[in-house]
């Protein structure tokens, strides 16, 4: 039901341009107010929650580890210095490849329960599609915003632009060129979606707010891809949209068909959710405290900097005297006896 509201509420974004542009004459508000709009709220958006989060206090050193602690043996215990990093540098290289390779998801495994002769069994075996997914979806999205800078740059820089389009349709499929990370986006947005509707535990705990974003991806997707390959659009007349938007010499050529103006309402509508929802784990994994902490709290003693510095630390055997009677009274073992005896009776 939810995924079904999620299509619901895409398939009413859609209709807003497709009946608002021309019906109303309202090319320019869809055109550049719009996307104008969005784009800001996104920038303010995006800065404040990094931000806010950059100023969070981080007390404690909480890295999530899944490998083995610098030992006082090296040789005998051999430390993980990716998955427990001891030092910036180590902590540096585990945050590089979850980023760019996404190492822990990589590392995903799926448990099943199976009949075994006296009791249950539970397994553990490598799942690596939803890595591969994943992977597929994110460096396709970002190869695709990418491409789209050709249409804000003026002239077109071959590097990364040119190049990266020259890569992206290698292939020469169809004219245009079909270009992988198109299918790629649609591919791994229809993976991601169908693990969400297929799988009977994912399902359970999904809500709008996991299918929302990814119908609306897919959305724009496919609005792009009708655009290049069918709709056939005047690519000058949206150059000229979208320079005047960069250069503030707001320009909406009448050769513009509609499709353009749902794609960008589409993408508008993407910008403005970006900051408030879950899209933001983009900045966040740099932020993140169980990842970009080295895990050294064995090694060195971190004071908490929310401390008072007017309290002053009590050790147990201080606690173990000042309490020693009342313990004894209620029958805790005393690491000295001795201090579960009065005074008047010592």
């Amino acid at each position: 039901m939810n995924a079904l509201y999620s299509l619901l509420f895409v398939f009413l974004l859609v209709l807003i341009p497709l009946f608002g542009v021309d019906a109303a004459h309202m090319r320019t508000f869809f055109g550049v107010c719009i996307p104008t709009t969005a784009f800001i709220i996104f920038i303010i958006g995006f800065v404040y929650k990094v931000v806010t989060w950059g100023r969070s206090a981080v007390p404690f050193r909480i890295p999530t580890t899944g490998g083995q602690f610098q030992s006082f043996d090296p040789v005998l215990f051999k430390q993980n210095k990716l998955d427990c990093p001891q030092t910036g540098a180590q902590t540096f290289f585990r945050m590089v490849l979850e980023v760019f390779a996404f190492r822990s998801l990589f590392r995903n495994t799926q448990v099943s329960l199976h009949e075994g002769k006296d009791h249950p069994v539970v397994a553990y075996k490598s799942s690596k599609w939803l890595w591969l997914f994943a992977i597929t979806f994110h460096y396709s999205f970002f190869i695709i915003a990418l491409r789209h800078l050709r249409l804000f740059l003026e002239p077109i820089p071959f590097l990364p632009v040119g190049a990266l389009e020259f890569v992206d349709g290698i292939l020469q499929i169809g004219a245009p060129v079909m270009y992988l990370s198109d299918v790629g986006l649609v591919v791994g947005v229809l993976l991601l979606l169908s693990r969400r509707l297929v799988l009977p535990r994912i399902n359970y705990i999904s809500y709008v707010s996991d299918y929302f974003p990814l119908l609306l991806i897919l959305s724009i997707a496919l609005s792009g891809i009708y655009m290049r390959y069918y709709a056939k659009v005047d690519i000058i007349a949206i150059k000229e949209l979208t320079m005047g938007l960069v250069t503030f010499h707001y320009v909406v050529p009448e050769s513009i068909s509609v499709s353009f103006f749902i794609h960008v309402f589409l993408v508008s509508t993407l910008m403005v959710y970006f900051p408030f929802s879950k899209l933001m784990h983009m900045p966040g994994v740099f932020l993140s405290p169980t990842r970009n902490l080295p895990n050294d709290s064995r090694a060195k003693h971190h004071v908490n900097p929310w401390n008072d510095p007017n309290i002053k630390a009590h050790a147990y055997a201080d606690y173990e005297k000042q309490f020693g009677v009342p313990m004894a009274e209620a029958g805790l073992p005393l690491d000295n006896p001795e201090n579960g005896v009065p005074k008047d009776e010592a």
